[in-house]
Formats: C-alpha cells, structure tokens, sequence
C-alpha cells in the first residue's frame, strides 16, 4: 500500500470516530411529482450491484445513505414487499447506489465495506449494516462495530483496514454521488427511480403505482 493510500486509510479511521450522522442526513426525497431523467444508466463512475434478475423488464434504481434512518426504514419496510412482490417474482431488479452525503464519513467507510464484501454479498452486507445502523453510525468509535460487521461477511482485519484504505473505491463512490446530484437532481435520501420516472416519494403505494404502470 502507498503512503498516500496509508495516510487515506488512517484519516478515514479517524475520522469515523467524530464525525457527526445526522444534522443533513435522513430528509425524505419528497418532490411535487414523478419527473423524467435521462442517462440514468450511462457514464456510471462504479458499477451497479444488481438484486434480483437482470433481465426484469423493470428496474428500481435507490440513491441511499447508510446512515440517513429514512432509508433504513424502506429496507425495513417498503424493500421486503417489493421483493416478495415483483423481484423474487422476475418482474423487477432494484440496483441500490451510494449516496453518502458530502462529509459523512461514516457513510462513506459503510458503502466501502458493502462494495467490498466478498462473494458477492453487497446486499447481505447493505441489510447487515441498515439493522445494526444506530449502533455504528452513533458510536463515538464505530469501527470496532463495523469490524465485527465486515467480519461476518468474511473479511479479516487485513481485508477491513484495506477496504478503507481504497482511495480509488471512495473516489468512483462520491463521484457516483456527485453525478446523482448534478445529472439527475438527487438532494435527499432515499431517491427512488422506476425506469427513468424519479418518483414523488418512496412509498410502497407510490411505488406500487409506478411499477404496475412502468409493467
């Protein structure tokens, strides 16, 4: 590892044990109404993680903060309807993209632990850590909490500490974010996107409607 990636790794440790989770984080993603976006699915600075079947002929796509208690109350809520309803049943994929707010430093080391949980368990990862959010995200140190998460998944403290170190990962992350924001006007979590319809909000019901619709 570089000493510029070591220096990385050690500022974002650090700083997981100070930073501040709420004051911007949590704000539901309401607008007036559904609106249309374009390029939803190009340029993408990290690659999707795909739940469900590829070739659904309807995709979900969530702009969510590890952090933000809203979204954690739709994987809690809204997300195992929808997976019972459309994506176990082949109808529709849900493609759940970081969107740690500027400076969240926990939210971001969250999502690089989820990108980078081994055997394709980014989703296992993702639930792991919106269950055990309050725990984490309001500790004064987190990382042991997070540690003990990440060693679920199967990854050792070599692996962990490598995770956070990963400049490259955190850069295509808050690019990803950035390009939600200035392309496809996402400001709150969660933003829920039904093809390319940025819905009104992230209900079961608005979702609902805007699935049997996109069907």
């Amino acid at each position: 590892m570089s000493p510029k990636s070591n220096t990385r790794r050690t500022l974002l440790l650090g700083a997981l044990g100070t930073a501040a989770a709420a004051a911007t984080l949590g704000l539901p993603a309401f607008e007036a109404q559904a609106q249309t976006v374009s390029g939803l699915f190009d340029d993408l600075p990290i690659a999707d993680n795909v739940m469900g079947d590829v070739n659904a002929p309807v995709t979900i796509v969530e702009y969510a903060s590890m952090t933000c208690p809203h979204c954690r109350t739709f994987h809690e809520n809204v997300l195992p309807v929808l997976k019972e309803e459309y994506i176990d049943t082949g109808k529709v994929k849900l493609i759940l993209r970081p969107f740690p707010f500027d400076g969240d430093r926990r939210g971001e080391a969250a999502f690089m632990l989820a990108k980078c949980a081994p055997n394709g368990n980014y989703y296992p990862m993702v639930d792991a850590l919106f269950q055990t959010q309050s725990n984490w995200s309001r500790a004064d140190n987190p990382v042991p909490e997070l540690q003990r998460i990440a060693a679920l998944a199967g990854m050792d403290e070599p692996a962990f500490r490598a995770c956070l170190g990963n400049q490259e990962l955190l850069a295509s992350i808050i690019a990803g974010r950035n390009k939600a924001v200035s392309e496809f006007g996402v400001k709150a979590t969660p933003t829920i996107f039904v093809n390319n319809q940025k819905l009104g909000d992230s209900s079961l019901s608005t979702l609902r409607e805007a699935i049997d619709a996109a069907l």
